[in-house]
């Protein structure tokens, strides 16, 4: 970002729109202020000439929040009125992906841009932008006022640090529990007071529907960067849904497959009639695995965005593991 001329601007992705992550939210709705903290750091860091800040629309009190603590600031004078601009989103789940949203804020249809150019050269209004994620920030404020240990003292599996997992479905105290980074499916469901009364672990969503469905055997995986790809997954936003053996997995994949067809921006084909396509064939009584696969491939191999390319993981994961469902 330096090495490029100014002005430069920090866009803040606050979109939080993949189903069953809310550590945002979480966060902003206790300790709003830390976030703010770690912008302006990472504005300065940058040299950014403004700060806008892209909120979720479905998150009123988040919004309400966020305006009282920057007006507070500009009162205090730690910042110029108007430096820090807050946007609020549509609701489109494409507008999470950092290109779409950038074309959010500059008053546009949120479509994915192509690369390159990468946003860091030619971002918001055509100018350098850096793209930051609002948990990022807040750990940027928590380092720089405790230290690195704060993040990365803990040490579990081989692997340093502290993950936010997001956590719901069938487990007794769904909500964000702070565990190390490289915690199991085990550790998250004790940490969430173990399954549900009447529910046995079937099934779990690592990071979202895009990470697509693992089965309960696979239990011992560190739920961390790098460690799920080799299996077809991948962390994401760590947004951990577990599913008991009162659910079916065929129709918790045709339902992420549901949301995906109905959030595709549309713009390319491969996603806006890969999707569409994905639900009737999933709807048949028996899958059509070689169609389906081949569906698959073209989707991940062809879409513009991270949509259409993980859209294929839910399919895919669950003909491999819960190949008897359909």
């Amino acid at each position: 970002m330096r090495a490029n001329p100014g002005p430069r601007y920090l866009a803040v992705n606050g979109d939080e729109g993949e189903p069953g992550t809310f550590k945002d939210r979480y966060y902003l709705e206790r300790v709003p202020h830390l976030f703010l903290e770690g912008m302006l750091i990472a504005a300065w860091a940058v040299e950014a000439e403004t700060c806008y800040i892209y909120m979720r629309d479905e998150y009123p009190a988040v919004l309400e929040i966020l305006a009282a603590e920057i007006a507070a600031l500009e009162a205090a004078g730690i910042v110029a009125k108007g430096y820090i601009d807050l946007r609020r989103g549509a609701g489109a789940y494409i507008c999470g992906e950092e290109s779409a949203m950038i074309e959010s804020i500059e008053g546009k249809r949120g479509l994915p841009r192509h690369r390159p150019p990468f946003v860091a050269q030619v971002g918001l209004f055509d100018r350098p932008t850096l793209v930051h994620n609002i948990e990022t920030l807040h750990w940027v404020a928590r380092i720089c006022r405790e230290g690195p240990e704060v993040l990365n003292a803990v040490e579990k599996n081989g692997r340093k640090g502290l993950r936010s997992y997001s956590v719901s479905g069938r487990v007794a105290k769904p909500g964000v529990h702070l565990l190390p980074a490289g915690s199991t499916i085990r550790d998250v469901i004790a940490a969430a007071g173990g399954m549900a009364a009447g529910h046995v672990f079937k099934a779990y969503q690592p990071g979202g529907p895009s990470s697509g469905l693992l089965p309960a055997s696979m239990d011992d995986i560190p739920l961390d960067f790098d460690t799920l790809q080799p299996h077809g997954s991948f962390i994401g936003s760590a947004a951990v849904v577990v599913l008991s053996q009162q659910d079916s997995a065929r129709d918790a994949a045709l339902n992420m497959l549901r949301f995906f067809e109905d959030e595709s921006c549309g713009q390319c084909t491969p996603c806006r009639a890969g999707c569409e396509k994905a639900v009737k064939l999933m709807q048949a009584e028996h899958w059509d695995r070689p169609l389906l696969e081949e569906l698959c491939q073209v989707m991940a191999d062809a879409s513009i965005c991270g949509l259409g390319q993980a859209a294929p993981n839910p399919i895919r994961l669950t003909m491999k593991h819960f190949a008897e469902e359909i």
